[in-house]
């Protein structure tokens, strides 16, 4: 009798949670780095957890990622179904979605990014957590301006949403959402792996051009929404300053690429450096997770002047966490984490000669630098770690489940 009081009691504290998203590694992009930090923190503290997410060459079906149960098939793969078209996938979809859900058992649903798309995909979701009789969580990591977003986000019977910023949560409630059915839960970070003064021998080894050159990184996926294009305009003005000058783009294959124009964006982003001639002062290529790490020790300044509206960017906790300031634009949600002169500078959009004033600044000032990096990492110590972040999810979700019942 006391076995079983104490597997009730078990089964009532933890929790089976389907999480689905797009993609996930070796798929690079900032909601697929957030979920290989939440969901083994959610699986740590003993949930069961599963995601559904797109085949990748050499990526298993069925894998295990960190106590994390990884299920893969076409019907969630982007550029598999970018090139295929939606047309005719229902029964495929419903038969996809039922054997999933039937395998975790799960006691809430938890969407990523699923309010765009495909409204097959969104429709059918739907009706499986009705069926099921449990919550249907979306996060919104990013928001559009069509009439697709807007029928997605409102027609489709979310329990809650997660916004990933402020910034995000004011575009919901502009797409007419219930303020209170939004909560703003942003990223956290391993605190564990981004750090100061983090071993770099590995990086340095495997690009020795990066030995004795002052570094500039730029962490995020080759794009001009990234503005890639502003930071080698400005490289082009610091090298006068600092001939040593090394500008690293990172992300340069294995995303998600809907639209098809990643290619052409870094076509036009290799031409850019060949005309201002600084091939010897670009380092182009994808890094792991660990790599990415090294390279923000290596790295004297981060940037990341987007050109878009920026949700959030988990690079910037990357940054600070790593005792790193960040120069960002005054784009999205960006400026509710990189606050001007105290984590680092926040400019106006596409301004290419005030990043490369900025930068100057902070190469030429050591003591600047060593402030706002100690600061940034305070900052994310207190209000943006892994436990964090998790800890209001999992609280989100129990109190869903308790309203359900």
């Amino acid at each position: 009798m006391k076995k079983n009081k104490n597997s009730k009691k078990i089964s009532r504290k933890h929790m089976n949670i389907a999480q689905l998203h797009w993609g996930f590694p070796p798929i690079i992009g900032g909601v697929e780095t957030h979920l290989t930090i939440i969901m083994p923190e959610m699986a740590r503290l003993g949930h069961r957890v599963n995601l559904l997410t797109g085949t990748v060459d050499g990526a298993k079906v069925n894998d295990n990622y960190k106590g994390v149960g990884i299920h893969r098939t076409p019907m969630m793969d982007l550029n598999w179904l970018f090139k295929r078209g939606l047309f005719g996938l229902e029964n495929e979809l419903k038969k996809v979605f039922n054997n999933f859900f039937s395998k975790v058992k799960p006691d809430v649903i938890h969407a990523h990014n699923m309010h765009y798309f495909s409204k097959i995909h969104a429709e059918t979701l739907e009706k499986c957590a009705h069926k099921l009789g449990v919550p249907l969580v979306l996060t919104a990591h990013n928001v559009w301006d069509d009439v697709l977003f807007l029928e997605l986000t409102r027609d489709i019977k979310w329990s809650h949403f997660i916004a990933v910023s402020h910034f995000i949560k004011r575009e919901l409630i502009g797409a007419g959402i219930d303020d209170r059915e939004i909560t703003t839960v942003h990223h956290g970070i391993d605190t564990q792996i981004y750090k100061p003064n983090v071993k770099t021998n590995k990086i340095l080894k495997k690009y020795p051009q990066l030995n004795n050159k002052r570094v500039i990184f730029h962490p995020a996926r080759m794009g001009l929404a990234k503005g890639c294009d502003v930071s080698i305009k400005a490289l082009n003005i610091i090298k006068k300053s600092f001939p040593d000058i090394l500008l690293v783009l990172a992300g340069t294959k294995n995303i998600i690429d809907w639209a098809g124009s990643h290619q052409k964006d870094i076509a036009y982003m290799v031409n850019l450096v060949k005309i201002f001639g600084l091939q010897k002062n670009v380092l182009i290529d994808t890094f792991t997770l660990e790599e990415v790490s090294e390279m923000y020790g290596v790295a004297k300044v981060c940037i990341y002047p987007s050109s878009s509206g920026e949700p959030f960017g988990l690079t910037m906790l990357e940054s600070l966490a790593s005792g790193k300031p960040m120069i960002v634009t005054d784009s999205g949600g960006m400026p509710e984490i990189i606050q001007d002169g105290i984590t680092g500078y926040v400019i106006t959009i596409k301004n290419f000669e005030v990043l490369a004033s900025r930068i100057i600044q902070l190469l030429s000032d050591e003591r600047l630098r060593r402030r706002l990096g100690y600061t940034g990492r305070q900052i994310v110590e207190k209000s943006f770690t892994k436990e964090i972040v998790t800890r209001s999810t999992i609280d989100i979700y129990k109190r869903l489940i308790k309203e359900k019942k």
